[in-house]
């Protein structure tokens, strides 16, 4: 128990200290991110489709028996450029893969699902406290979404985001997710709530870029969400501490997305049974 407190007590410490975004933090981040998303895009248009795809036969084997027993498959991944490590000052990246499949299902379906975004605090709460589709031109949305996550702490963010979606052909599809403003709330749910600046906050989350990839097959839909997510560096001297503490929420949140997308389209199949 007092192990517990004193952690918690440490971490709330940590977290009470502004954190600037700084230039070089946001350039060293979207250098990362351009050459993730250059990869992506050559997957998506060329090489194999899904993740797994590119494992070793029996490695893929493995992994399409767990998908269809049920099971989230979850990794982290790291870009390099040239094979150097991509030098992000201020700042660490979180960049997670999640796979899972849903049986029964359609991928006309799973648009329909991740494509509703007045409905998503219901879906994904407690996650997502509020959602809203500001605009949407064609396969273009610009979405609002009210994050609060918790892990010893809790942290409420409005967010916004520009939401690209491709149909590949009639069985597979892809979107691509850019954070376009990130606010810390303080004080959320209280008269006096409001907004830090944007940049000028505590640095629980500075962006948040997803890439989807759905496809129907096997009687149903895979499933694939990647997320690079930029956050505050650790404070010096805490990191034994405080490092597991902020890498393991990135993960958490993207199992918990994965998992609420399922329960929705298994609702949705629910309701469209004859």
């Amino acid at each position: 128990m007092r192990i517990a407190k004193l952690t918690l007590w440490i971490v709330t410490l940590a977290a009470s200290t502004l954190a600037g975004l700084k230039p070089a933090t946001t350039q060293g981040f979207e250098h990362y991110d351009a050459l993730t998303e250059a990869r992506i895009r050559e997957e998506v248009s060329s090489g194999p489709f899904l993740s797994i795809d590119y494992l070793p036969a029996k490695d893929r084997a493995d992994a399409l028996e767990r998908l269809a027993a049920g099971e989230v498959l979850i990794q982290r991944l790291r870009t390099y450029d040239h094979g150097k490590a991509i030098e992000v000052p201020g700042g660490l990246i979180h960049h997670w893969i999640a796979t899972a499949f849903i049986p029964g299902t359609t991928l006309d379906r799973a648009l329909a699902v991740v494509q509703d975004y007045d409905d998503q605090q219901r879906f994904y709460s407690p996650d997502v406290q509020r959602s809203r589709l500001i605009s949407r031109r064609g396969d273009d949305f610009h979405v609002f979404l009210r994050f609060r996550r918790t892990k010893g702490v809790s942290v409420v963010l409005d967010t916004e985001h520009d939401v690209h979606y491709t149909r590949v052909d009639t069985m597979r599809a892809y979107s691509h997710s850019v954070s376009t403003r990130i606010a810390e709330v303080a004080d959320p749910g209280k008269p006096m709530e409001h907004e830090l600046s944007p940049g000028k906050d505590h640095g629980f989350l500075w962006r948040l870029n997803s890439y989807w990839r759905f496809e129907q097959a096997d009687g149903g839909v895979y499933l694939e969400c990647e997320v690079v997510s930029l956050t505050r560096d650790i404070p010096t001297g805490l990191g034994w501490l405080i490092r597991p503490f902020v890498e393991n929420v990135p993960r958490e949140s993207l199992l918990f997305t994965m998992t609420a997308t399922r329960r929705a389209l298994e609702e949705k199949n629910l309701k469209a049974s004859p």
